[in-house]
């Protein structure tokens, strides 16, 4: 499953870095959608309205968005190279990989949960996550 296990004092540890990187994809991610959502609107508006020879207006704004999608990868990119799967960006939601009585397992852990109490198997996914045992 994983190169790397979590204990769970270890992950609960990381969830102050995960919190904040998790911010930013989602900060990132916001500001995509808006400038692309923006994008789109003034393309609609001002379709065939840019005559031939003329330099592209939407340069800039195709740029900006093109740099934010390189910023996104680069967080994700360094975030996952700490063992860590993200799941979910918009509802914070990742897997710490782990053995709990032998099994390999996820330690699941959603933004907004001040500590990990929750495991699931490989497969099972968010739903059938299970509380962890004291």
């Amino acid at each position: 499953m994983s190169d790397r296990y979590f204990s769970l004092e270890e992950a609960n540890r990381m969830l102050p870095f995960v919190d904040q990187e998790l911010r930013k994809m989602q900060a990132l991610k916001r500001d995509f959608e808006e400038k692309y959502t923006e994008l789109r609107r003034k393309k609609n508006e001002e379709a065939g309205a840019v005559g031939k020879g003329e330099k592209d207006p939407y340069f800039f704004m195709e740029t900006e968005l093109e740099f934010i999608q390189i910023e996104a990868r680069g967080l994700i990119h360094n975030f996952q190279s700490t063992g860590i799967e993200l799941k979910d960006i918009v509802t914070g939601l990742v897997d710490f990989p782990a053995r709990m009585d032998g099994q390999e397992v996820l330690l699941c852990w959603k933004q907004g949960e001040d500590r990990i109490r929750y495991y699931h198997g490989k497969h099972d996914g968010f739903a059938g996550r299970k509380p962890i045992s004291d």
